[in-house]
């Protein structure tokens, strides 16, 4: 019983050297992988380091209690094989989130958007408040919170309206087929060069469009920071308007034209017969 004693000691003081050694060689393994993952991309991709160091982390949390499992006596066979088991049927049953977190990584790594941008996902839109291995949050222009699986966000194309620094304002307005285009022109010209927070470069144009039913559509273009896009669009349509008021170019209403034509006498007379 002594020998036993000391035997069954030694393999508790082993299994507790090996949990406490584990544990100061995983703390120091995460250190220097996360340290080196930040430097390398110098921190942007922050999300990728909290998943790779979480890996590592499990992984050598599951070798070290297996290591110190054995030094006590125990046959860590079966664990080993039960595990391998549940990893696999948790993993044929989670398929759905293990694709998102699959997804998460790809998103991680390249980046499409970042938290605060304004972005298209899965056919939402939105600002993104929150992202990490599972889904993305947005929050609507009406404030309302959307959740996407990153499967269905990495699934389909992304519009990230953030990503660059100016963005294309585009106002489409139609005149009158009887007015003066090139009026017209200069004027709603002239009108975009004066909206605060229209950039001189690229400069603005006004182009025709189309020819439509209706009215002959102008298309008027300016370039603004991505922060004014809207401040300078409504502020565009108003002046527009306004200016072409001013300066007597009319912006017609929907409208169809009909031609009424004069009925032959013997027409409208055989047309009496046949109702009598």
């Amino acid at each position: 019983m002594k020998e036993q004693l000391i035997h069954y000691s030694i393999n508790i003081c082993s299994a507790a050297a090996i949990l406490v050694g584990g544990y100061f060689i995983i703390k120091y393994g995460l250190m220097l992988v996360r340290k080196a993952l930040t430097k390398a991309e110098q921190g942007r991709y922050a999300l990728v380091v909290r998943f790779v160091t979480s890996v590592i982390e499990k992984i050598g949390w599951a070798f070290v209690i297996v290591m110190a499992l054995d030094k006590l006596g125990v046959n860590v066979g079966p664990i080993v094989a039960g595990l391998g088991v549940t990893g696999f049927i948790l993993g044929f049953a989670f398929q759905e989130s293990l694709g998102s977190l699959a997804s998460g990584l790809m998103i991680a790594v390249n980046q499409p958007f970042k938290v605060g941008d304004y972005v298209v996902v899965a056919g939402n839109e939105g600002s993104v408040t929150a992202l990490d291995m599972m889904a993305v949050t947005l929050a609507t222009p009406d404030n309302r919170k959307i959740t996407i699986p990153n499967k269905a966000a990495w699934g389909q194309p992304i519009i990230n309206y953030s990503a660059l620094d100016r963005r294309r304002v585009e106002i489409i307005v139609g005149i009158a087929y009887g007015a003066d285009i090139s009026l017209a022109k200069r004027t709603a010209l002239e009108t975009m060069k004066a909206v605060p927070g229209a950039l001189e470069d690229p400069a603005p144009m006004v182009e025709v469009k189309s020819l439509d039913d209706s009215a002959v559509t102008l298309t008027v273009r300016a370039w603004a920071k991505t922060a004014d896009f809207w401040s300078v669009y409504f502020a565009g349509i108003q002046s527009v308007k306004e200016a072409f008021e001013k300066a007597g170019v009319e912006i017609p209403f929907r409208q169809v034209d009909i031609n009424i034509r004069q009925i032959p006498a013997q027409l409208l007379g055989s047309a009496s017969n046949n109702l009598v």
